[in-house]
């Protein structure tokens, strides 16, 4: 029997071909869906993971999230920068870390942050140093740039009509192990030089130089300005100037400009959940990224369920081409098969022969689609992850299993009908067609 379908199926090799491919296009389409969402979201969970708790001004938490866990670009509400002093003397703070966006290099996102976080993002660096001065700078594992490589900022993107920055020129002076997070792709600097390069700083001498105008004449409220920006930024500005030779001085926390958003690590569980209470009211808001994470995650499922039913969808409609292809199939054999009956081959015989051929194409069929599903997601978790900077493993789960199981046995049915349809055919009736 064995031989004679593998014959039957060489001769029949186009129709053959066909029912493979429909049914391997089919289940490539729910397949790719299950384990693009399932990498998706078990690789965004593990970013976050990286960080305890984020605080930032009133607003979305959400996109809190995204922009200061996933980098993505978009404008956050400034909160006081009081905050930033208040979390650094804080007992239940391990550390706290400022961060600003706003500029970019070459599609990567330029953050401005401190050396605390530098040095605890990823455990440490593969080579180089953690930034010293304004004009330094730490590259995420996957920045294709080199140590000393220069950087110019950008304001904004390329394709928005960013504008680059002519007060500063970065060189790269190390770069982080790999996190498996947005962070990958990131130009880490020190947000003293994100704020002198937008001149947060600039303002508040004018305002300070303004106030003075009424008390002294313009030169003196010249040289007072003058005096207090050398004192206050240790050397960092002068007539609004950057000095990128100047050594860091991080103890501006209690004064610092407004900030969008500061990663904090508490030093317990306990003190992580009172923290969030704390600066949950007034101006600022404080979140868990893995709360957040939980409800773009239902919006992931409802989406999820909508791909899964145009999927199952698309496996409809291939199964009633395949039944129409099939019943031709066999209108096409009814000659042969009426032969066989008519040499004495019993019912049950035909039955298994017809019902094998058809189970066995639609099983190579279904084994195909989970090879070509899991291509799909491996390539779009791959360009996702050049994109993003998460990283997305697609694997298969015990409960695939149960979706092998499920198509497999409506190959079983499907493949019954044909085998039933050539069972009830008489060999009389088989040879007058």
């Amino acid at each position: 029997m064995i031989r004679f379908i593998l014959s039957d199926l060489r001769r029949l090799w186009a129709g053959s071909l066909v029912v493979v491919l429909l049914v391997a296009l089919a289940s490539a389409l729910g397949v790719s869906v299950v384990l693009q969402e399932r990498a998706l979201r078990l690789g965004s969970a593990r970013a976050a993971d990286k960080f305890d708790l984020v605080i930032g001004a009133g607003g979305s938490e959400t996109q809190l999230v995204l922009s200061s866990v996933f980098l993505q670009p978009s404008p956050l509400p400034l909160m006081a920068g009081e905050v930033l002093g208040r979390l650094a003397a804080d007992p239940r703070v391990d550390w706290a870390a400022p961060i600003g966006f706003g500029d970019s290099f070459s599609g990567y996102p330029i953050v401005g942050t401190t050396t605390i976080l530098a040095q605890n993002l990823s455990g440490g660096l593969t080579e180089g140093k953690v930034f010293a001065r304004e004009g330094e700078a730490v590259i995420g594992s996957a920045v294709k740039l080199s140590l000393g490589g220069e950087i110019k900022p950008m304001h904004g993107l390329p394709d928005e009509g960013g504008e680059t920055h002519t007060e500063l020129v970065y060189h790269v002076a190390g770069r982080l192990r790999p996190t498996g997070t947005a962070w990958d792709r990131a130009i880490l600097v020190p947000i003293q030089a994100v704020w002198h390069i937008h001149g947060l700083e600039a303002e508040e001498h004018a305002e300070e130089g303004a106030e003075t105008e009424h008390e002294h004449d313009a030169g003196t409220a010249h040289d007072h300005e003058h005096e207090e920006a050398g004192d206050h930024h240790d050397g960092h500005a002068h007539h609004g100037k950057l000095d990128p030779d100047a050594a860091l001085n991080e103890s501006w926390t209690a004064d610092a400009p407004g900030l969008p958003a500061i990663l904090v690590k508490p030093k317990t569980i306990a003190d992580a959940y009172r923290l969030r209470q704390e600066y949950r009211s007034g101006n600022t808001v404080a979140v868990f990224p893995g709360e957040v994470l939980t409800n773009l995650y239902a919006t992931l499922g409802d989406a999820k369920q909508i791909l899964v039913a145009v999927a199952a969808g698309a496996q409809a409609l291939v199964a009633a081409s395949l039944v129409l292809v099939t019943v031709i199939h066999i209108g096409q054999r009814r000659r042969q098969i009426g032969a066989l009956r008519a040499f004495g081959a019993p019912r049950g015989a035909i039955f298994g022969i017809v019902w094998l051929e058809f189970f066995f194409l639609v099983a190579v069929g279904i084994g195909l689609g989970f090879a070509l599903g899991y291509a799909a997601a491996l390539t779009m978790s791959g360009m996702l992850s050049q994109t993003s900077g998460v990283a997305m493993t697609v694997g298969f789960a015990r409960e695939d299993a149960g979706l092998a199981v499920v198509l497999l046995a409506f190959a079983t049915i499907l493949a019954a009908l044909p085998a039933v349809l050539t069972y009830r055919q008489s060999p009389a009736q088989a040879l007058r067609a």
